[in-house]
């Protein structure tokens, strides 16, 4: 999780609404790989990765950062009930330790931080728990205890 907003209460139901997520934390994302095998670069090594997870979008590469944001906001328009809800933002970070065989019989071991995309929500408090980890996160520590959204510890 990237990002949170405050808590969200709508005694009425808005036509629109933009929430203003602060960041969580000082951390600046930078895909990295250690253990580079000889011949190959970071950016061939992810994109290895990419290929072996079968990666929707393409993973971020060396030069990529994501930076906390300082004015991010999600934004709705119709359809928003009276009632709690919470948003947040995240990466879809991925982190991956590996081996590669190298042509001269040899093994290459590294790891792999990097991420697959980014993204944001915004859900009521009343709905069932999101498959999101920085979803569920956000629901425990903005929605009021007891919400369907939040899961059991």
């Amino acid at each position: 999780m990237t990002a949170l907003s405050d808590p969200i209460r709508f005694a009425e139901e808005p036509d629109t609404y933009s929430v203003r997520l602060e960041a969580v934390g000082d951390t600046v994302y930078r895909p990295s790989v250690t253990g580079t095998p000889r011949g190959a670069d970071a950016a061939a090594v992810i994109k290895a990765l990419g290929g072996h997870l079968k990666a929707v979008r393409p993973l971020a590469g060396p030069s990529e950062t994501e930076r906390p944001a300082q004015d991010h906001f999600v934004e709705y328009r119709k359809g928003l009930d009276r009632g709690a809800y919470y948003a947040w933002a995240a990466l879809d970070l991925v982190d991956a330790d590996f081996t590669h065989a190298c042509g001269d019989g040899t093994r290459a071991r590294g790891h792999v931080r990097t991420w697959e995309g980014a993204g944001a929500g915004m859900l009521p408090c009343s709905a069932e728990p999101t498959d999101e980890a920085a979803g569920r996160i956000a629901a425990q520590r903005l929605c009021p205890t007891g919400s369907e959204a939040v899961e059991p510890l």
